[in-house]
């Protein structure tokens, strides 16, 4: 079995790092890692323009370490470059949402199927292990979940990731990882509602993992795609 993406680490990110094995390789992914997630956790807003100037001072890299990491995000659809206007965070729709979703059910549901089928008995235990310190942040009253916000954040996709990590499927899993980036922006843009979008995802979170660790594929299929619409159509209303 070809080994997955690490848990927590875009696919995109470590082709960057591939691509050079010089002094600057762990600069630029760590430019391109971080510049991601201050777009998908909000730091930078849909439509902000984002400044050289202030780029290269925040992330200490030079103007071409930029702009190459400024390429990457423009092909995964998080920023696009306007002709004599630079480079701009990527809107936000409801239209978008609900397409990314849709594509984000066909490759999960792909995903966890392959998983399943070739998951061995350290792929279970990772499964129970992520489940664990999510439900651990779960399990708090609202305002202190909203303190370690950050933290759930990382272990919710620590968990997802460990759901379909057996996939041996390298397009595959790249292409699920990119449009949970995707829909994790969303997440970001609609958090601020009242009790943000968490309903049952505890509940849910649990009934995935169980179903995962039963090899129950059409079961497991079916709780990820209800969990992941459910997200998706509340987050809609707010947009």
């Amino acid at each position: 079995m070809e080994e997955p993406v690490i848990p927590g680490t875009s696919t995109s990110a470590r082709e960057l790092a591939a691509k050079s094995d010089g002094p600057g390789a762990s600069g630029a992914r760590d430019a391109l890692t971080r510049l991601r997630n201050d777009i998908i956790s909000s730091v930078f807003e849909p439509g902000t323009r984002l400044k050289f100037a202030e780029m290269t001072k925040r992330y200490d890299v030079g103007i071409g370490t930029l702009r190459e990491a400024l390429s990457q995000l423009s092909s995964e659809g998080f920023v696009t470059l306007e002709a004599g206007k630079g480079f701009r965070v990527s809107p936000v729709s409801a239209e978008e949402l609900s397409e990314i979703t849709e594509h984000f059910i066909t490759f999960e549901g792909r995903a966890v199927r392959e998983a399943i089928a070739h998951g061995d008995e350290d792929w279970e235990t990772n499964i129970v292990a992520a489940h664990h310190r999510l439900s651990i942040i779960e399990s708090l009253p609202w305002e202190r979940r909203m303190v370690r916000h950050s933290e759930w954040v990382e272990r919710h996709r620590e968990f997802h990731e460990a759901i379909v990590a057996a996939c041996p499927g390298r397009w595959l899993f790249r292409l699920r990882s990119i449009m949970f980036d995707q829909l994790d922006r969303y997440r970001f843009v609609t958090k601020r509602a009242p009790k943000g979008l968490g309903g049952r995802k505890f509940e849910e979170h649990r009934e995935i993992m169980n179903a995962t660790l039963a090899r129950d594929a059409d079961l497991a299929a079916a709780l990820i795609e209800k969990h992941i619409r459910d997200t998706s159509e509340r987050a809609i209303k707010l947009l």
